[in-house]
């Protein structure tokens, strides 16, 4: 038997060591490295892997003429947002990692789909963080009777296997990845070679038994998941969590789905009773929205098949400092200072004496090269203390030489502006083109930012300004 040896592992990517290093060769991340204790196993006799009961266990190849597809069954989770995000609902042998910051509600919401999930199969709740009393209290807050719900307190992955054999749920949610360890290895629960030891073996459960299985992660300082990247590769879905504290609208985003889209988010409120559905978030968007204020305009971007209609905030003031200030909050802080270098070059505005201030309502952030014309649209609005109509919208693409370009599905952004009210939408001049336009809605097309500012509908009220 061979002795115990000692690795350093990077905690950013995973690679290995036999000794120390500062800078990891892998990722060139700096003072990452952590000590870890493999314990050795057994050397397997050659003889026995040559054996023919070994043998009959080897994977063979198969003709790929042979191969039929695989008729995936899916499982509603009782969250029509939630089964939005994941591509139709919980898809049987996959593996699906949940991530968000601590406190948002992970297990608020995973403690609400085991009502509908207990109801059709088994469900397996393992909690390496909470006591059975405390799922138990939250669960008779959310009014969760139980149904075929078995709850499992255990932080050991050989004996939650176990336990997975001997009931044979359909369904099994660990929380959280991050807490469950194995004996095998000398490190603490969370490290590297932890991480990547447990979700293997329950990704292998996965796949043999065909249980869906839900494991949730935390997240670092910097918003990604803890851990080795590799565990992203390993699930076959990878779910974001976002949403602020103070804030109770939360947000799922797919970063990561094989059985379904990567551009879907599903939208959920935060009450007493537990996480409410949010079916139409364009309306709670545009809810509190102010009237007749500058630098406030409206726009539809496109959240996978899902048109959203969000509102964009500027504020432009008289700057006191040599060097003006720069914020923005859901939009793309270099994406900002492009479209102000364009604003001062193409139409001859000053931004250069004044503080900016971006912001997009309800933590939405708008990622879409579409939302240029509006960001734009509420910047001139913002610098010349002009109100934009509150029932125009704007959509489209700038260029660096202040052109308009075309978006994509643009009859959908329309139906969508147009079933909220809106009875005027700047299009670029190419999207314009054999469009259906609603019944009351009047298409402005533009083919640059100069069109735009002077177009009548935008400021009608600007008289010399």
């Amino acid at each position: 038997m061979k002795a115990n040896k000692t690795v350093y592992t990077c905690t950013e990517c995973g690679y290995q060591s036999p000794k120390w290093l500062g800078r990891c060769p892998s990722c060139q991340s700096w003072n990452c490295f952590e000590e870890e204790k493999i314990v050795a196993e057994a050397k397997k006799n050659l003889r026995t892997l040559n054996s023919p009961s070994a043998a009959a266990h080897k994977s063979a190849a198969v003709a790929f003429s042979d191969m039929t597809l695989p008729q995936y069954m899916r499982s509603e989770t009782g969250m029509g947002e939630l089964d939005r995000v994941l591509g139709g609902g919980l898809v049987t042998g996959s593996v699906v990692l949940l991530a968000g910051e601590p406190g948002i509600g992970k297990s608020t919401l995973l403690t609400q789909i085991c009502g509908t999930l207990g109801a059709v199969g088994r469900v397996l709740y393992v909690s390496g963080e909470e006591s059975r009393s405390q799922i138990k209290l939250r669960a008779k807050r959310l009014g969760i009777d139980g149904g075929d719900l078995f709850v499992l307190t255990e932080t050991d992955i050989d004996l939650i296997c176990a336990e997975i054999d001997t009931l044979k749920p359909q369904t099994v949610i660990v929380d959280s990845i991050q807490t469950v360890s194995s004996e095998q290895f000398t490190s603490v629960p969370g490290s590297v070679t932890q991480v990547k030891e447990a979700a293997s073996k329950l990704i292998n459960k996965a796949k043999n038994d065909g249980i869906s299985i839900i494991i949730v992660g935390h997240v670092n300082k910097e918003g990604s998941i803890a851990g080795p990247k590799v565990l992203e590769h390993m699930v076959d879905a990878v779910l974001y969590f976002e949403g602020e504290r103070q804030n109770s609208y939360r947000l799922i985003r797919a970063v990561k789905n094989r059985f379904g889209s990567t551009n879907e988010i599903g939208v959920f409120e935060m009450t007493e009773e537990g996480l409410r559905e949010v079916p139409n978030p364009s309306e709670m968007l545009l809810a509190d929205r102010p009237k007749n204020v500058s630098g406030n305009c409206a726009v539809c971007v496109m959240e996978g098949t899902r048109p959203v209609i969000a509102e964009v905030q500027a504020l432009v003031s008289q700057t006191a400092f040599p060097s003006p200030k720069r914020t923005s909050n859901g939009i793309d802080y270099n994406r900002l200072y492009l479209l102000l270098a364009v604003l001062e070059k193409r139409l001859g505005l000053r931004y250069s004496t004044q503080d900016v201030y971006m912001n997009v309502i309800g933590g939405l952030r708008l990622d879409e090269p579409a939302a240029d014309l509006s960001i734009a649209l509420s910047l001139i609005s913002g610098l010349r203390d002009l109100p934009i109509p509150d029932d125009l919208i704007a959509v489209g693409e700038v260029g660096l030489a202040g052109e308009c370009r075309a978006i994509s599905n643009a009859e959908a952004r329309v139906s969508e502006a147009a079933r909220l009210g809106f009875t005027k939408i700047i299009l670029p001049a190419r999207s314009a083109e054999k469009l259906r336009i609603p019944d009351g809605v009047t298409i402005i097309p533009v083919r640059g930012l100069y069109d735009m500012a002077a177009s009548k509908y935008v400021f009608p009220n600007a008289g010399d300004r």
